[in-house]
């Protein structure tokens, strides 16, 4: 079994709160892992990190960005059998779809690592003479992720990766029956090397 922490500002810390065991479904005396029922002041300190972070990683280039996105796939490329196993013994779901859910979480990375490339604003015709209009994309700033339990990797992939990529820090609650998953996802990008997801 293994005992979650939070992951806030770099560091990975106990949590002040109490403690959820996470079953496998199909077998309830099976406990996954123990998670932290983190506090409110918890989560009011991981939006404060991702404030912090925020500044250095929006202006990290966006194909910077991209290139740790890109790693993040190939990890989880590497790990695919060993996170379908797992995904399939924390929630429920059968070899098969676990494996279809793996694939599917690294084709949505994959896709938005190369998004990295084409985040580029328009050059717009002006109705005025001597006037030049343009646009640029900004990250918006840190965004907060809550996700459900069926899942547990592809959903949050799939807001994590568009959201890192465009610039934005990430601040992600996974849901409470499946938190382990979550740590496949925020781990492997954040241990790419950005660290900005708190």
């Amino acid at each position: 079994m293994r005992t979650l922490k939070n992951f806030i500002g770099g560091q990975w810390r106990d949590s002040r709160g109490g403690r959820v065991q996470d079953l496998n479904p199909a077998d309830v005396h099976d406990v996954v892992a123990e998670a932290p029922s983190s506090t409110a002041e918890e989560a009011a300190e991981a939006c404060e990190a991702a404030a912090r972070a925020f500044p250095g990683w929006r202006h990290t280039p966006a194909p910077v960005r991209g290139q740790i996105l890109f790693k993040v796939q190939r990890r989880m490329e590497e790990r695919r059998q060993e996170l379908a196993e797992a995904l399939t013994r924390e929630e429920g779901k059968t070899i098969t779809e676990s494996r279809g859910e793996i694939q599917r979480a690294i084709n949505v990375v994959e896709f938005f690592a190369g998004e990295a490339r084409r985040i580029t604003g328009e050059t717009i015709p002006s109705e005025l003479p001597n006037n030049f209009c343009y646009t640029l994309k900004q990250p918006v700033g840190p965004v907060g992720i809550i996700t459900p339990w069926n899942f547990p990797i592809a959903i949050p992939i799939w807001k994590i990766a568009p959201a890192l990529v465009s610039g934005n820090t990430v601040v992600f609650k996974p849901a409470t029956l499946t938190p382990l998953r979550a740590l496949s996802s925020s781990r492997s990008s954040t241990s790419a090397a950005c660290r900005p997801a708190c």
